[in-house]
């Protein structure tokens, strides 16, 4: 196992190079605005050991912080009443992040007929420099497919012709994908999640491109999949990659009654100077506000002092916090 992790780990080393530095060394560079940079990206977890086993040895993460959290301010920040939660912070190169498992209350398992074109749909994807050895690396841990293979798009494709990528799964089921490090999140009309991404947060678009052929399907493992993909950046950290599936249009919504202890819940972190100042900025926007107003922890175990949890117009939870 340290001969496989060491082989993944090899290929892994883009990752520090022009992606962004982390938001603790951004703040002070770059000039001011609602969202500094996007910090880490957080899933819930069911099992800590395992989960970080997993980032660790399969991935070559490494653990950076690991504590224990309660209390009214955070019930108050998550919307979950009673929670004990376990936060483990992982990093490789300069982009981290962040587990959650609710030691209580416990969620609800990722739903076993979750497709990639359903709105609740979000992946972190990790670049590679040798795709193939890779993606054989990933084939020794018995890592459990989404995708056929990874697959090359194809040379018609202006802006994303010649990339290969490939989608697979962690042990609880969230999907992660081998290409370079971002998020993805499934949107249902991409013009209103700019006009909250973009136009109240302040993060701006870098790249657009329309992907569809076989390639793509196999890919997504979604039959007739055409997207539409848009990427936003702030000033520091990891892109945001939009998905929005112009067919198949069946994708479904993110349920009503999702949680944040729910193993399906993803929240990105999104780095302030001024949580108040984004608080008021989303007052009439399509985002939404989650947490009932700015929190202020009793400790800054999570290394922030003001927070609150906002969603966009398609319900994927973005966390804002003060440092």
């Amino acid at each position: 196992m340290r001969t496989a992790k060491r082989m993944l780990a090899g290929v892994l080393v883009l990752l520090a190079v022009g992606l962004g530095v982390p938001p603790e060394r951004a703040l002070d560079a770059q000039p001011a605005g609602l969202i500094r940079a996007v910090g880490a990206v957080g899933m819930t977890v069911g099992n800590m050991e395992r989960s970080t086993a997993f980032y660790s040895n399969v991935l070559g993460f490494e653990k950076v912080s690991d504590v224990e959290v309660w209390g009214e301010a955070y019930e108050r920040f998550q919307g979950v009443l009673g929670l004990r939660m376990r936060v483990v912070r992982m990093r490789l190169g300069d982009e981290a992040i962040e587990l959650t498992e609710y030691l209580t209350p416990r969620g609800r398992p990722i739903p076993v007929d979750s497709r990639s074109h359903d709105r609740w749909f979000q992946h972190i994807a990790i670049i590679v420099s040798d795709m193939d050895r890779a993606y054989a690396s990933l084939r020794q841990h018995r890592v459990e497919h989404a995708s056929l293979a990874p697959q090359r798009l194809p040379d018609w494709n202006a802006n994303a012709g010649g990339i290969r990528a490939f989608y697979f799964k962690d042990p609880d089921g969230h999907p992660l994908e081998i290409l370079w490090f971002h998020t993805a999140i499934v949107v249902s009309d991409t013009a209103q999640s700019l006009r909250c991404y973009r136009d109240t947060l302040g993060l701006r678009v870098v790249g657009e491109s329309e992907n569809y052929g076989p390639e793509q399907e196999r890919l997504n493992n979604v039959f007739g999949a055409r997207l539409r993909i848009t990427t936003l950046r702030a000033q520091a950290g990891p892109g945001f990659e939009f998905l929005e599936y112009l067919t198949p249009r069946d994708g479904r919504p993110v349920p009503a009654d999702a949680r944040a202890n729910d193993l399906a819940h993803w929240q990105t972190t999104l780095v302030s100077q001024d949580a108040e100042a984004v608080a008021r900025g989303i007052r009439g926007s399509p985002c939404a506000m989650l947490s009932p107003g700015v929190v202020a922890p009793a400790d800054r175990a999570l290394g922030f002092t003001k927070g609150l949890l906002i969603r966009d117009p398609d319900g994927h939870a973005l966390a804002v916090v003060q440092p």
